[in-house]
């Protein structure tokens, strides 16, 4: 089975490089390994050093702004035109809301056999008027061009289908969700001696005896950071070894990061090559976002033994097992925030055993092994 795709050419392509690079890194280097041809179409990015080196894969640079743009979407657009139709693609498959919709139409236009996207969280959920419809309207004209989407998880797609984005023979989601699954060999704590652990904490600034909590991903508004800042203010009066990390490059969260490095015990780190470093320091992982895709970042820290605490929302609630694994809290509520991180950080037992639980569930379900098997299985399905 496998062998039908040996030589085949698939072109990933998201708008921003940091996606490609801590979402589909893994995935990448399995189709390369199986003989395909992989290009990685993306924006520019200093992270693109880190995909893997091989000589089935390559990386073209075409600038995709995230935000709506017409003049640099256009050319975006004809660059991607001319891509798909001279270098014969047998698969595409988009990510990211901007990349997909230009993808639709050009791959369309291309006439490439398969064109897959992924839908990864809706940012349209968090828009009102014009602009919502807008950009509902761009989802759903990525459905009717694209041969088949999928969502990162089951909740994402029923919400796309009760929306109306399409319906259910037009969207479906592997396995139990996920875009890459995790690495659960990379994401260990067994690779982490007490010695590595007081020496990340030494170079961050903690203190031995802290409790950590840490937010992984873009630094933006949508994020919920404005929140978690609340939450974590309010925890540092009642607990003065409470630390927290906020890890990743900034978006549009320039405010609320000038904010962050005002407030003590809060050490901004910006984009980092191994997370794994910091999710084994880490007590606590914080995602309280208004919208999310399934949320890789949240069974990297279950890989790690790092329960957390999310936001009730498609997406998230797929990735956490509320009460077993972490806890889901209201969008936007900085007070049961603070409750939920209150809690863990005072039982110890339980943050404990919701960690053990999570390492066991990522195991079983999200093993980048078993989703990669799920993907080059899907495609072959689709040849």
């Amino acid at each position: 089975m496998i062998n039908k795709l040996k030589g085949k050419r698939i072109a990933l392509i998201s708008t921003v490089p940091y996606f490609m690079v801590s979402q589909l890194s893994s995935q990448i280097q399995c189709f390369a390994s199986l003989g395909m041809h992989v290009t990685v179409i993306t924006s520019s990015g200093e992270e693109l050093s880190e995909l893997p080196k091989d000589d089935h894969i390559r990386v073209m640079i075409i600038d995709i702004p995230r935000k709506l743009n017409p003049l640099s979407d256009f050319v975006a657009l004809l660059k991607l035109m001319h891509i798909f139709n001279t270098e014969s693609f047998d698969i595409l498959h988009s990510f990211t809301p901007k990349a997909g919709l230009l993808c639709a139409i050009a791959g369309w236009a291309a006439r490439i056999p398969l064109r897959f996207h992924t839908f990864t969280g809706q940012p349209w959920v968090t828009r009102k008027g014009l602009m919502r419809s807008v950009m509902r309207f761009s989802d759903r004209l990525i459905v009717q061009l694209m041969r088949h989407c999928y969502a990162d998880s089951r909740s994402q797609c029923d919400f796309l289908i009760a929306e109306g984005i399409g319906n259910a023979n037009e969207l479906s989601v592997m396995g139990h969700g996920s875009l890459g699954g995790v690495d659960t060999q990379r994401f260990s704590s067994e690779h982490w001696s007490e010695k590595m652990k007081c020496e990340c904490k030494r170079n961050v600034g903690v203190d031995k005896v802290s409790f950590i909590f840490t937010y992984i991903g873009r630094i933006t508004v949508d994020k919920g950071i404005s929140e978690l800042l609340d939450a974590f203010e309010g925890l540092k009066i009642a607990c003065p070894q409470a630390h927290l990390l906020l890890i990743g490059p900034v978006d549009d969260g320039k405010d609320v990061l000038e904010r962050a490095e005002r407030q003590e015990n809060v050490h901004c780190l910006g984009y980092q090559e191994t997370p794994e470093c910091f999710l084994s320091i880490t007590d606590v992982l914080c995602l309280p976002s208004y919208r999310e895709g399934f949320g890789t970042v949240v069974i990297e820290a279950a890989a790690m033994g790092v329960p957390c605490i999310g936001t009730k929302i498609p997406g998230l609630i797929d990735a956490i097992d509320d009460g077993m694994t972490g806890m889901l809290v209201p969008v936007k509520d900085s007070e049961a925030l603070y409750k939920g991180m209150c809690r863990l950080m005072n039982d110890e037992n339980l943050c404990k055993k919701m960690g053990e639980a999570a390492r066991t569930r990522v195991v079983n379900l999200y093993d980048a092994k078993i989703v990669h098997s799920e993907w080059v299985s899907e495609y072959v399905r689709w040849m």
